[in-house]
């Protein structure tokens, strides 16, 4: 998960939190942006090393790929 992420997951819990705490009528909405967050978080993809490493390195002959 990208540190990006990871802050917007935590500014729409603070701010979720807080709507609740205030009975508002955006609660709802608060809690959906949370759910879709953790939802878009989950979908994320880990890169493995090999694949850090040829993002890093598209040169490199490990990198390449090749259409047969």
């Amino acid at each position: 998960m990208t540190t990006e992420l990871q802050q917007r997951i935590d500014n729409a819990l603070t701010e979720a939190r807080q709507l609740s705490t205030e009975h508002n009528g955006a609660i709802a909405a608060a809690w959906d942006e949370v759910e879709e967050l953790f939802a878009e978080a989950s979908h994320q993809k880990e890169l493995t090393n090999f694949e850090k490493y040829c993002q890093e390195n598209p040169e490199a002959q490990e990198s390449r790929i090749y259409d047969v």
